[in-house]
């Protein structure tokens, strides 16, 4: 125990010490702003500025006082996400204060060349200081507002899907699909009660749940139970485990408890009436057609993601159904193994991306740092006849917001081709 509060001493000194550094440097952008005003204006902006760094220091102070995971929800989510806010919008500022310094240096440098001497060191450049200012003012409103507004700006984003094959029972067949829920970063049931409602406005045939219901732990979606209960559909409710679910991202005292926390986050499926698919299929009927619904486990590409899915295992039994779809919750899996693999998967559903909350969807514009990790990130994509869709996500990790991709509810709709 004294180690781990060492640690974190330790860490803490770190990050209030970068953070320091971080504020001085960006203090010579405000110093250019306000090197005109009055006295008055100028202690009032100083003040200001300075208040934002005894608020970080004070975070970790208090963190140091009554440990973090002690704070209640809301205070630990919002008030730590502010200090993420408040230095990556002058760590962006930053970033145009050093272009700055570097082509100061290249203009002393010059001077001294050429007048054999030490010149005066050449001011700072009005446009890259306000450039500074600007990069950083914007994130930070864009992200604060992301918070309060975006974070639950719950959007239906409708497809139709066509499918050879498709047997006419299963013609216009209504799917929704919810994923990445992260209840461990929702503070109240509200949220999700308002999602939920969206949902069954819809009227969906049945609903899949493409994983990550917990942000670590199981005990995160206990105050949920009841709420994700109320999801319900005539053909069911399925769903699968994402990364986050197996409990791999926490420091865990010995195997046993990692072991009984996946049991128990298994079982919350139960209790909330969803079937848990765990590389494995069940056959969905209409009538006298059916189709094949398959589960996997997390599967992702590249070695620091999970491979606990077994496609293989997933689809036995099913090999003379001709229709085939599959949850999947990392698309990666798609073009690693199920394009490759398993080409008469038709629809294969993912989440995981969250679009990396953060990007920018107009018409004629579809952009977010995802896409340089993932080529399938959101939406819908087609490869021959086989199809991938990529669902922004419901909740949100880590930042407790949506910048430019609001969270979604989709829903699909089978058309035979």
């Amino acid at each position: 125990m004294q180690g781990d509060f060492l640690s974190f001493v330790i860490r803490a000194a770190i990050i209030l010490g970068i953070a320091v550094l971080v504020d001085l440097y960006f203090y010579q952008a405000v110093l250019s702003l306000v090197k005109d005003y009055s006295p008055g204006k100028k202690l009032t902006i100083k003040l200001i500025y300075w208040s934002f760094t005894a608020f970080t220091a004070g975070v970790l102070i208090a963190g140091l006082i009554w440990p973090w995971q002690l704070w209640p929800k809301v205070a630990r989510v919002y008030i730590n996400a502010v200090v993420v806010v408040i230095f990556f919008s002058k760590f962006l500022g930053v970033l145009f204060l050093f272009i700055d310094d570097i082509i100061r240096l290249g203009e002393w440098i010059t001077g001294y060349i050429k007048f054999k001497e030490a010149p005066v060191s050449p001011g700072r450049h009005k446009f890259l200081t306000n450039m500074a200012l600007f990069f950083a003012a914007v994130p930070f409103a864009g992200m604060l507002y992301g918070m309060v507004k975006t974070a639950f700006d719950y959007t239906v984003r409708k497809e139709t899907v066509k499918i050879p094959n498709l047997p006419a029972g299963f013609e216009g067949l209504k799917i929704v699909q919810i994923s990445d829920i992260h209840s461990g970063s929702f503070t109240s049931t509200e949220p999700l009660e308002t999602a939920i409602s969206i949902i069954l406005e819809q009227k969906p045939d049945i609903v899949f749940f493409t994983g990550d219901l917990v942000n670590n732990v199981a005990d995160e979606v206990e105050d949920y139970i009841e709420t994700l209960s109320k999801l319900t559909a005539p053909m069911g409710v399925f769903s699968i485990l994402g990364n986050h679910d197996y409990g791999d991202y926490m420091a865990w005292d010995n195997a046993e408890d990692k072991k009984q926390n996946l049991v128990q986050l298994k079982n919350a499926h139960s209790r909330v009436g969803w079937k848990l698919m765990l590389n494995e299929n069940v056959k969905l009927k209409r009538g006298e057609d059916e189709i094949a619904l398959i589960g996997v486990e997390n599967w992702g590409k590249g070695a620091r993601w999970p491979k606990y899915g077994d496609l293989k295992k997933a689809m036995s039994g099913i090999e003379d159904v001709p229709v085939k779809l599959l949850l999947s919750h990392d698309p990666s899996h798609w073009d690693a193994k199920v394009r490759t693999e398993t080409p008469d998967i038709a629809l294969t559903f993912s989440g995981h991306t969250h679009g990396f909350q953060f990007g920018i969807e107009i018409p004629g514009i579809k952009w977010s740092p995802s896409k340089y990790l993932y080529p399938q990130w959101a939406g819908l994509y087609t490869e021959g006849n086989q199809h991938i869709y990529v669902n922004r996500g419901l909740g949100f990790l880590g930042y407790p917001g949506r910048v430019g991709i609001k969270p979604e509810i989709t829903v699909i709709e089978l058309q035979k081709a």
